[in-house]
């Protein structure tokens, strides 16, 4: 284990723009037709509205989700709804997954992070070896399918 003086690490999450560029396809292609139609009136105007704040609040999500390490915990903070902490103590196993399960991950570049007796996240940090590498730096029990296996010299 790593002493308690260890500095607090902030990792941002990986965007997909693949990923947020379907989203806004998908909110406003719909109103293309009405758009050359000419029949936006004040109800139009008003759904129109509605999905800009939705999209708007979507883009804060992508870009202000990161995931923070401390010396015995870890800290997932994805815009301001979602805030969860687990202790790096119980983290059982690092590794990738391709799940599309809702997630505190705003990319398909995913990993799995199993802890306690069936608790389990799915983030998705920009550097993932180095992030992988820090939480096993603090608990040395985690098992790693993530980050590459470092080949030791012969001497």
């Amino acid at each position: 284990m790593i002493s308690n003086k260890m500095r607090t690490k902030k990792y941002r999450s990986k965007v997909s723009y693949g990923l947020l560029a379907f989203i806004f396809l998908v909110f406003f292609v719909p109103l293309i037709p009405i758009a050359l139609n000419g029949s936006i009136n004040f109800k139009t105007a008003g759904t129109i509205l509605f999905l800009v704040v939705l999209f708007g609040f979507i883009v804060h999500l992508f870009f202000k989700t990161d995931y923070t390490i401390t010396a015995d915990e870890l800290i997932i903070k994805s815009g301001f709804f979602f805030f969860k902490t687990i202790k790096i103590a119980e983290i059982t196993k690092i590794k990738k997954t391709k799940s599309p399960l809702s997630a505190p991950a705003p990319s398909f570049d995913r990993i799995e992070i199993r802890y306690g007796k069936s608790g389990s996240v799915i983030i998705s940090p920009k550097d993932k070896h180095g992030f992988t590498e820090n939480l096993i730096e603090i608990n040395p029990k985690i098992v790693d399918t993530v980050s590459p296996k470092k080949i030791k010299p012969l001497p």
